[in-house]
């Protein structure tokens, strides 16, 4: 059972750009690496998936 039968997909989706989007960011903050191009392209790659699921009719 899951503690959000309805809004599952949609929260995992959140998380995982999130996610991703974070590990960038300290990448390139912290550790001092300088992302790609395509680093960047993923991310938005990912907003838009995430915005798909989030959108679509239920």
């Amino acid at each position: 059972m899951s503690l959000y039968p309805t809004a599952g997909g949609r929260i995992y989706a959140t998380y995982g750009v999130i996610y991703v989007s974070i590990v960038l960011l300290w990448l390139w903050g912290a550790d001092e690496i300088l992302p790609h191009l395509w680093d960047f392209v993923v991310v938005v790659i990912m907003l838009m998936g995430m915005g798909i699921v989030m959108f679509s009719p239920r």
